[in-house]
């Protein structure tokens, strides 16, 4: 095993990332490329995001988990991702179809920043980096954004910056063995995208033909 230690000090192993590719973009890091997202989204990336994306280009670490003061739609304590995207590929933060722009326009998240991590409810609530406060070219902190609500998303704060969110991910037996997913959460009403529901379904022929 190696230990790989980040500039901005985060420390991964090789076992950060699960052994699954499906959340990973097959594009390389190069400057250019980050270059050309941070133009296409209009914000600057956080270093450590970039540090991180430079180990394996998106996808599913092994920790899943972040712990929270208040309940969500997710769970009394904490939230869970499903992926945290790269660049580049279907699943990149910069995809047409299922990138930052996308989440926003189509979704009604926040226009406030970058659509980071997907969530296990499939959409209905995501990980975002906030410029609101620092600006475009700040350090951006992390939320979390639920847009199955009635009235406006609801955003709750995870992390003051990515190093922060990153260090903080923790596994599932981690936590308190009394934490349960909320039970009364119900969603009122579910609308999917035609187009994003074709590109599941041939992403997932794919998979099985492999």
């Amino acid at each position: 095993m190696y230990i790989l230690q980040m500039k901005d000090g985060i420390e991964l192993t090789d076992e950060f990332w699960d052994e699954s590719d499906y959340y990973k973009s097959p594009n390389s890091i190069s400057d250019n490329a980050i270059q050309e997202v941070e133009e296409q989204l209009g914000y600057k990336l956080p270093q450590s995001y970039i540090n991180l994306i430079r180990t394996q280009n998106g996808g599913t670490p092994r920790n899943t988990c972040f712990r929270t003061l208040t309940a969500n739609s997710y769970a009394e304590d904490h939230i869970a991702i499903s992926a945290i995207h790269g660049i580049g590929g279907m699943w990149g933060i910069d995809s047409r179809e299922l990138g930052s722009k996308f989440m926003i326009e189509e979704w009604g998240y926040p226009d406030i920043g970058i659509v980071i991590c997907s969530c296990p409810s499939a959409g209905h609530d995501s990980i975002m980096l906030d410029y609101s406060d620092c600006g475009p070219s700040g350090e951006p902190r992390v939320i979390h954004v639920d847009v199955e609500t009635l009235g406006d998303p609801q955003i709750t704060i995870l992390a003051q910056d990515f190093q922060s969110f990153i260090s903080g991910l923790v596994s599932e037996e981690e936590l308190p063995g009394d934490s349960e997913e909320l039970k009364g959460y119900e969603v009122l009403d579910v609308w999917i995208n035609p187009e994003f529901a074709e590109m599941l379904k041939k992403n997932e022929n794919k998979n099985l033909k492999k």
